[in-house]
């Protein structure tokens, strides 16, 4: 993984599920504003999904287990779209909170894989 990358989704990740979260507790249904920040969030998953891919090819292997470090990857990938399809079958207020909480719990998931990357040993 590269650190500037994951640092930048990370503040992504972190800038969209504030945003969600504020939207929500407003009283706010989601819109394209609050599901196209999670869509901005899943670019730059699908862009990791290229790293991870490239990364060991080009001499940047990882350190830690790469079975857990794909499970996250995968889940993380599969989040925002599972967060999404909720906001738009039920679309009210808490919704958006969902859009919110899958931000951050994206967030957080990319920091384990960066720990799993290069500070873990296996």
């Amino acid at each position: 993984m590269i650190l500037w990358f994951t640092v930048a989704q990370i503040a992504v990740a972190v800038a969209a599920g504030v945003f969600c979260i504020v939207l929500g507790l407003v009283g706010r249904r989601p819109s394209d504003f609050s599901v196209g920040s999670l869509a901005l969030v899943e670019i730059l998953l699908v862009a990791q999904v290229v790293i991870a891919i490239v990364a060991p090819l080009a001499g940047n292997p990882p350190t830690g287990d790469l079975l857990e470090y794909w499970v996250y990857l995968v889940s993380a990938v599969l989040l925002p779209i599972g967060a999404v399809l909720w906001a738009l079958m039920e679309r009210s207020r808490w919704s958006t909170v969902i859009l919110g909480v899958a931000g951050l719990a994206i967030a957080i998931m990319l920091w384990r894989m960066q720990v799993i990357w290069t500070i873990q040993i296996a």
